[in-house]
């Protein structure tokens, strides 16, 4: 195999196969990998702009049964710190976020032994009657594949009931990596990788926007990396004509403080500011049917999602007015809607706010600039 060759055959919107990444990782320069990743960048994103978004990250309940070796986040059923967040709240922090400029809520939780399909229509149903305009990015492929075996229903019909009471899109959660050797390590009570997999196809087939994600930097190989890539490719291959697909996708390094993987295995994160470069460009050329690739400045900063909007990333995600869960694995960064902006500008390029959809929004006439303390 030759460098040259793979990147050549990459901006010919090729599809490179698991042992062509690798090769890739393992020997191209830095600087050759971003610019063929920036090359596609202004091919498939040719206004030029860095999207960005106001939203919320809102937990259901953090009850959980999945044992994830890497979420400080979650509690077990009856422990004195477990919570069902109830509609109060979800209209305190609805209407907060309304006032500062967001449209959407980010809506997930744990694995609730006894939170069935009924809880979430009703819920959906009641925050979509509060409050009409609000957008429901909500649960995952493991939350679906949870309530599908409490109900014994498939993952469409769970799907076609949450869409009717108000879903508008699926996040890409609990993807992690994909194959079952890493999930049996660090995720053992989620779905499988392929489980995963066909609950984003079925999303496909009913025409849901989704978003795929990679969690990596902990227990997999290099080559597990790249079979995930090739697996959320060929799952993006398979969507229906015109059916949205996944809208974006969005890689970040494992977040270790605290985490069951550091205290008890010495698991840590090792991803240097490089390798995380490497990875955006690297998802960008495997991943060319996939339009959007997103930095993630909540785990790696500023100034390393900066240098990624010129390898390949073109979007900067969310300000994120409250995130939980990976804040608690040690994630620090925050924004404010001025500083995400002003970051953009920085790295040269023109902001733009957005919708989960990727549709361009207008800014906020009064738009209140500071992020929520919780």
């Amino acid at each position: 195999m030759n460098v040259q060759n793979l990147l050549q055959r990459a901006l010919a919107y090729e599809f490179l196969s698991i042992d062509e990444g690798v090769f890739l990782f393992h020997n191209a320069a830095t600087a050759d990998l971003m610019y063929a990743a920036n090359e596609l960048r202004k091919q498939q994103v040719p206004h030029g702009k860095v999207t960005w978004q106001i939203d919320r990250n809102v937990n259901t309940t953090n009850v959980c049964i999945a044992n994830c070796k890497f979420c400080n986040f979650f509690r077990r059923p009856g422990h004195e710190d477990s919570y069902i967040t109830d509609i109060e709240t979800y209209k305190q922090k609805i209407e907060e976020t309304f006032k500062f400029g967001g449209d959407q809520l980010l809506l997930q939780g744990g694995h609730h032994p006894d939170l069935g399909l009924k809880f979430y229509v009703d819920l959906f149903k009641q925050l979509k009657e509060l409050y009409p305009t609000l957008k429901l990015h909500s649960l995952g492929p493991p939350e679906i594949a949870h309530i599908a075996k409490l109900e014994g229903l498939s993952h469409t019909e769970v799907l076609k009931s949450l869409v009717a009471a108000g879903l508008d899109s699926l996040p890409g959660a609990g993807a992690e990596i994909l194959n079952d050797r890493v999930r049996r390590l660090i995720s053992k009570g989620k779905c499988g990788g392929q489980e995963w997999l066909d609950v984003m196809r079925a999303c496909h087939q009913l025409n849901i926007p989704t978003s795929a994600t990679m969690m990596f930097g902990h227990v997999e190989t290099i080559e597990e990396r790249f079979e995930h890539l090739v697996w959320i490719r060929q799952v993006q291959s398979e969507k229906p004509e015109g059916a949205y697909g996944f809208i974006a996708f969005i890689p970040w390094p494992f977040q270790d403080d605290g985490t069951l993987l550091k205290r008890v295995r010495g698991i840590t994160n090792e991803v240097t500011a490089d390798e995380y470069i490497r990875m955006i460009a690297l998802s960008r050329i495997m991943l060319p049917n996939i339009k959007n690739i997103q930095a993630s400045w909540l785990t790696v900063g500023k100034q390393v999602a900066q240098i990624c909007l010129h390898a390949g990333a073109n979007d900067f995600g969310s300000i994120m007015l409250e995130e939980n869960v990976v804040s608690a694995a040690g994630a620090p960064h925050r924004f404010t809607s001025d500083g995400i902006q002003q970051s953009i500008r920085e790295a040269g390029f023109e902001p733009q706010l957005r919708t989960q959809k990727y549709e361009f929004r207008e800014m906020p006439s009064q738009l209140v600039q500071q992020t929520i303390n919780y």
